[in-house]
């Protein structure tokens, strides 16, 4: 092997003092040693779910990867999900090793995003989650105001989340729920919590899903259910800085940057510490009313296709 090679977990890693992707300020193997660091942390995020990667190839715009390559080493355990967007099965990697995960990074795979149940089970969310988006610009306080906003809706209905960065400009709220709860139960409670965001302080939040709607203000979006995905806490993001989803507690989110959470910094503010892992509550049974009044509140995306159209038919009719 070249002095850029190196093998690891019988994993050959190839060109790793090539830059990660413009901006980045880390090499292919700042990632691996990154990703190989807190591999305790972030497989237990990733094991038994099919798993999206955004991967980073030189030269390339970034691109996702759903559907596993012909050239994927057999002992990479997968799962075959039917999509009914492209009408075919798509075959996902389950990430439930270090072996695997270090092949992903040899893929420059710099992304990880899970679905929010574990393969098999779709109909069986382990969460929720409420993903903070803020207006264009760099508003991460604007982000945090609406961030304990969600707080606040959460302890009104009894319940309670952990929150990280996005690794972007945004945060996530993430809320375990009881294994009983369905995938229609866990989107419903999640309209009902981002519409009582929005009411806490409608000048700070909103829950519109059309962009020129949201008045700069931060969007709550609720979209994130059935077979969506969210990034993984302690993944690295395509960002300047080569930034990381990275867990913070509620007292210190005021005070938190994005910025300063990167595949450079991640490890040695952990330790051998996973705050993730000690901030997530126990799992929670989602209370009747919430779910109820979720199921009243039509899906955001949905809303909006409809808006759009009707917008667009007005238009013509104007001339």
């Amino acid at each position: 092997m070249g002095a850029a090679d190196d093998s690891r977990a019988g994993v050959s890693l190839t060109n790793l003092d090539q830059p990660l992707f413009d901006g980045a300020g880390a090499t292919k193997r700042d990632l691996v040693d990154y990703l190989d660091a807190v591999c305790d942390r972030i497989l237990p995020e990733l094991r038994d779910r099919p798993l999206s990667v955004l991967r980073v190839r030189p030269g390339q715009e970034p691109f996702m990867q759903k559907n596993l390559p012909k050239y994927t080493p057999d002992w990479v355990r997968r799962t075959e999900v039917w999509a009914e967007a492209s009408h075919r099965r798509i075959s996902y990697a389950l990430c439930d090793d270090r072996r695997t995960l270090l092949w992903f990074a040899n893929q420059r795979a710099v992304e990880y995003h899970p679905t929010l149940a574990p393969a098999g089970q779709a109909e069986r969310p382990n969460h929720l989650v409420l993903d903070l988006d803020p207006p264009e610009g760099d508003a991460f306080d604007a982000v945090v105001r609406v961030a304990l906003l969600v707080r606040q809706a959460l302890a009104d209905a009894g319940l309670t989340g952990a929150v990280k960065t996005s690794g972007a400009k945004g945060v996530h709220v993430v809320v375990p729920v009881d294994p009983a709860t369905t995938a229609e139960e866990a989107a419903a409670a999640t309209r009902a919590l981002a519409a009582r965001t929005e009411r806490l302080d409608p000048a700070a939040a909103t829950t519109a899903f059309i962009v020129a709607d949201r008045g700069g203000r931060v969007f709550v979006d609720s979209t994130r259910a059935y077979g969506a995905t969210v990034v993984s806490a302690y993944s690295p993001r395509i960002r300047p800085g080569a930034t990381v989803s990275y867990p913070v507690g509620w007292t210190d989110l005021e005070s938190a940057s994005p910025a300063d959470f990167t595949v450079r910094t991640v490890p040695a503010l952990l330790g051998d510490r996973d705050p993730w892992a000690e901030a997530l509550p126990a799992p929670q049974r989602l209370p009747a009313d919430l779910v109820e009044q979720g199921r009243t509140i039509p899906v955001a995306r949905v809303q909006a296709m409809h808006e759009g159209k009707r917008r667009a038919r007005a238009r013509r009719e104007a001339g």
